[in-house]
């Protein structure tokens, strides 16, 4: 397949239209259409179909969708539908799952699963993913190196980067602590956490070890964070006090924190306040109960991004890894009505997502990296709103999609 040089007439985010030149996997030259064309609107010389130009007609060109939370090595997509199985609480959906995922790996193994919602995500937009992967006695390193095989296999399409997930508590079971430092060693970028007080019900014991070995290797740090109330909220600013005292600003998120949704005003605004001044960012899917207030956050300099969470496995049945559908299910949740606000809930799939996953040359200007997706969409808030078609996906400049002719 021909790698593109020239998308010709791409409406941009701000509503203008322009032609993006591309060189090398990257942005050269975004050169706006009035400039091409002749004042009596008839087509230019560069309007021809010679090979490498891609004619976009209007549609909107966004920078590649960005996943900030998936779990690849969980999903059963590839595999035999699997009906969900209820669980009393999060203990016992841990359990039933570590008896389901066995099952489910004797049909499909891990990497097939996760190779083929990789690659779905990628034929829809997403560009990168951060997938957290279990790691734990039952598993040991075996998720992670399957994913890491995933990663290399899909690296023409996606990037991905991969969080140690304590799936089974950090404390609370022995050996995790050994087993969150090796996969940090063997290729994990992030450590993460799972409910420091209401599962290993020892907060410090738990961020001192997480935080330790984000110290020791440089990594970054992403913990899920389910409790609510006054007690996640401590929990919230704990965690955004070590990260200030380390310096890791801009290098730590907390997933879901859910008690940012169900907080008094006061105590909410002294945690905003903490999280902002301490660079912590917060992810969410968009949930039916207690989500956190997205605008609120974002207008006191809190960093939120988005994230498709589970995708078809033991937690959920649902899920397409459409980001785009995504922003589309936090607008409802959040309420986000006017085009400021479905513009909002674009940049957490996209410009927020990039900064929170610490992407480099992530963007639509001269020199950055040619991640794009094209959209049957005239404006950022009617992609939001309507759930376009992709019409054209680039990754590093090479075509991942092509439905533009």
């Amino acid at each position: 397949m021909i790698t593109p040089d020239l998308l010709l007439d791409a409406t941009l985010p701000d509503g203008s239209a322009a032609d993006v030149h591309l060189a090398d996997g990257r942005i050269a030259a975004l050169t706006p259409v009035a400039d091409r064309r002749p004042a009596d609107g008839t087509p230019g010389p560069d309007d021809g179909d010679r090979p490498g130009t891609v004619r976009l007609h209007g549609a909107l060109l966004l920078p590649a969708l960005v996943d900030g939370h998936a779990h690849l090595d969980k999903t059963f997509l590839g595999a035999p539908w699997q009906p969900h199985r209820p669980a009393a609480d999060l203990r016992a959906q841990i359990a039933s799952e570590r008896v389901q995922r066995r099952e489910v790996a004797r049909l499909t193994p891990v990497a097939e699963r996760g190779e083929a919602l990789a690659r779905r995500m990628a034929a829809l937009g997403t560009g990168h993913v951060r997938s957290h992967v279990d790691v734990d006695p039952d598993t040991g390193l075996d998720h992670l190196h399957a994913l890491l095989e995933v990663r290399e296999r899909v690296r023409g399409v996606i990037g991905v980067q991969l969080v140690a997930f304590p799936q089974s508590g950090v404390v609370a079971t022995p050996g995790v602590a050994d087993l969150l430092d090796a996969a940090l060693r063997e290729g994990a970028e992030l450590i993460g956490g799972l409910d420091p007080a209401g599962f290993d019900g020892d907060v410090d014991g738990q961020l001192d070890i997480v935080f330790g070995l984000a110290e020791r290797h440089g990594a970054g740090v992403d913990i899920h964070l389910h409790d609510g109330g006054p007690v996640g909220a401590s929990q919230l600013r704990d965690i955004a006090d070590r990260t200030a005292a380390l310096g890791l600003g801009g290098r730590v998120a907390v997933s879901h924190a859910f008690a940012l949704g169900d907080l008094g005003l006061a105590e909410l605004l002294t945690t905003t306040r903490k999280l902002a001044d301490a660079g912590v960012a917060i992810m969410t899917n968009g949930p039916s109960r207690s989500m956190p207030p997205v605008t609120l956050l974002h207008e006191h300099g809190v960093r939120v991004f988005a994230g498709s969470d589970n995708i078809r496995d033991a937690w959920w049945p649902y899920g397409t890894g459409d980001m785009l559908e995504r922003a589309t299910i936090i607008g409802l949740q959040g309420e986000l009505m006017t085009d400021v606000e479905l513009g909002l809930a674009a940049d957490l799939v996209t410009t927020h997502a990039a900064t929170a996953l610490g992407l480099a040359d992530y963007g639509l200007t001269p020199g950055a990296r040619a991640d794009l997706v094209a959209i049957a969409a005239g404006s950022v808030p009617e992609a939001v709103a309507a759930h376009p078609e992709r019409l054209l996906v680039l990754h590093d400049g090479r075509i991942v999609l092509d439905r533009t002719r």
